[in-house]
C-alpha cells in the first residue's frame, strides 16, 4: 500500500480567537499531540476521527475519505476498505507509540455529510460514516460522541487534553472545501487505480 495517502499536518499556527496553538488539517492528514492545543478540520463527505488517551490526554485527529471501491465497496478486502483502515491505523499507532494505552482510548466521530453534487449516487458520505463507526467497534475504541451525515459541511475544533470537541454546521456549501474534497477523492481514486450554531461533544 502507498503509505503516502496520509500525511502528518504541517499548518501549525496560533489561533487568536481561542488563544491557543492550533493545527489545521485538510484532507488525507492528521495530527497528534501531548500539548494543551486545539486540532481543527472542515469536514464535507470525509471524516474525521478524534481519538485520545484518556488518563494522558495525548490525542490526535485524521481527515480521510473512502475512494470509491466501485461495486466491491461494502466487501471488508475491498481496496477503499483497506485504504480506510489504514487511516485510522496510522493515527491510533502513532498515539500508542507516543505513550497513549488501547485501553484508554475513546473517539469521537465527525462528518460524512452529503454535500458534494454528484457524489450521492455513490453514498460517499454514508459510507465514510459507517466505515469509520465499524472500524472503531471492531477494535474496542468507544465512541463517546458523534455528529455524522446530514447534509451541511462543518468545522471541528478539537482539543485533545481535556477531549472537547466543538462543531459549527457551515449553513452554506463552502465551493473551496469542495474543491478540495474533489481533488482528494481525484487523488484517492488514481492511487486505487495504481456559519452556524456550535454543538459541544
Amino acid at each position: 500500500m502507498n503509505t503516502n495517502t496520509e500525511q502528518f499536518a504541517s499548518h501549525v499556527y496560533h489561533d487568536r480567537n481561542f488563544n491557543c496553538d492550533t493545527a489545521k488539517i485538510l484532507p488525507g492528514e492528521y495530527y497528534y499531540t501531548h500539548h494543551d492545543m486545539m486540532i481543527v478540520t472542515v469536514l464535507g463527505s470525509c471524516v474525521s476521527a478524534c481519538i485520545r488517551d484518556r488518563v494522558s490526554g495525548v490525542g490526535g485527529m485524521n481527515h480521510f475519505m473512502l475512494p470509491d471501491g466501485g461495486s466491491d465497496a461494502d466487501s471488508p478486502i475491498s481496496s477503499s476498505a483497506r485504504y480506510g483502515t489504514y487511516a485510522m491505523e496510522i493515527l491510533i499507532n502513532e498515539l500508542l507509540k507516543a505513550g497513549a494505552k488501547r485501553e484508554n482510548l475513546e473517539s469521537k466521530v465527525f462528518g460524512g455529510g452529503a454535500v458534494l453534487r454528484g457524489f450521492n449516487a455513490i453514498n460517499v458520505g454514508e459510507r465514510n460514516a459507517k466505515f469509520v463507526k465499524d472500524y472503531l467497534r471492531v477494535e474496542g475504541i468507544r465512541v463517546v460522541a458523534e455528529d455524522l451525515n446530514d447534509i451541511w459541511p462543518r468545522k471541528v475544533h478539537y482539543f485533545p487534553r481535556t477531549g472537547k470537541v466543538m462543531v459549527k454546521k457551515l449553513k452554506s456549501t463552502d465551493t473551496v472545501l469542495e474543491t478540495k474534497e474533489r481533488d482528494y477523492a481525484s487523488k484517492l481514486a488514481k492511487k486505487s487505480a495504481i456559519g452556524g450554531e456550535i454543538d459541544l461533544f
